[in-house]
This record gives C-alpha cells, structure tokens and sequence, in this order.
C-alpha cells in the first residue's frame, strides 16, 4: 500500500479559546447548588491538570490532551446540570406555593429582560472582548429563558388540590 496515495488528515492544535465552542456554563442560582450539583463531576481536577501544563509548557500545542479531555468532562458536566436546573424548576413550579412560585417566575422574567438588554448593548463591542461578553450573556439568557419555561410549565400543570379544611368551607349540597 502506497502511504502517498492515503487521505492527508490535518492535524488539529486546540488552544484555550476552543473551550468557548457551545454555550458556557450554566449559572447556577445558589437557593438550588447544593440540589443540583450534588454528585456532578465538576472537572476541578482535569482543570487543574490543564493550568499545571500550561504552567509547566508555557504554550497549549503541549496540553492538547488536557484540552481534550477537560473540554469532553465540561461538556457533559454542563449537560447534566442544565437537565437538573429544568427538573429543578419543573419541581418548584409543581410544589412552592402558588404566590412564591408566580414571584420566582416574575423574577426570572426580569432576569431575562436586562440579559437581553446587556446583550443588545454587547452588540456594539467589537473584538473578541466583544465576542466573548456576547457569548456569555446568550449563553445566561438561553438557560435563564429554558428555567422560565419549565417553571411555568410546572406551575401550568399543577392540579388544583383543594384540603380537608377547604373542603369542610365549602357549602353542602343537599340531594
């Protein structure tokens, strides 16, 4: 087998910027961390591994392993706690009650109004200063517009439970 006739591959160097390929990482508000981040793989130790090479390297063509490797855990990372903030809010919107779930819902309404302002300001930067202020802010708004959606969707489909004592209230119908 001839090795000139074999498809050419080219070889790809990664560098630091290819870590903000897909949106950032999700925010995760701090009344629900410590539910939603229980048990996920956080990279701490594959991120530290990556600035120890490029402390020891200097340059990141000699870190591509650890790259690749934190890129691969940070991507399943954020995966899995965007799944856990929509459950998260799905649940609130099932079970807080009703007033409290309306005010986090309004709340996160407000939020997503001034990301969207940020972001259109951030529109006017130019560079890569520009590119990464509007990178992070869609990223926040994305999820902060999916945690909305899902809490409205539980506080939709919540079933109108009525108690004991309420129904004792309500007028007796004689048959």
């Amino acid at each position: 087998m001839d090795v000139d006739s074999q498809p050419t591959m080219d070889e790809t160097i990664l560098v630091g910027d290819d870590l903000m390929t897909g949106p950032p990482s999700p925010v995760v508000p701090p009344e629900i961390a410590s539910h939603v981040l229980q048990g996920v793989d956080l990279c701490d130790g594959l991120l530290r591994n990556l600035f120890l090479c490029l402390q020891i390297n200097d340059i990141e063509p000699f870190c591509q392993d650890e790259i690749a490797l934190y890129k691969q855990c940070a991507e399943r990372r954020d995966k899995e706690i965007r799944k856990r903030l929509q459950d998260s809010e799905l649940k609130l919107g099932l079970s807080m009650p009703l007033d409290e779930a309306k005010g986090r819902a309004s709340q996160l309404e407000a939020e997503v109004t001034s990301l969207e302002r940020r972001l259109i300001l951030a529109s006017g930067i130019e560079g890569i200063e520009g590119f990464r202020q509007r990178w992070s802010l869609h990223g926040r708004l994305t999820d902060s517009k999916n945690r909305l959606q899902f809490l409205k969707q539980g506080i939709d489909s919540r079933k109108k439970r009525i108690s004991p004592l309420e129904e004792n209230q309500l007028p007796k119908i004689d048959s």
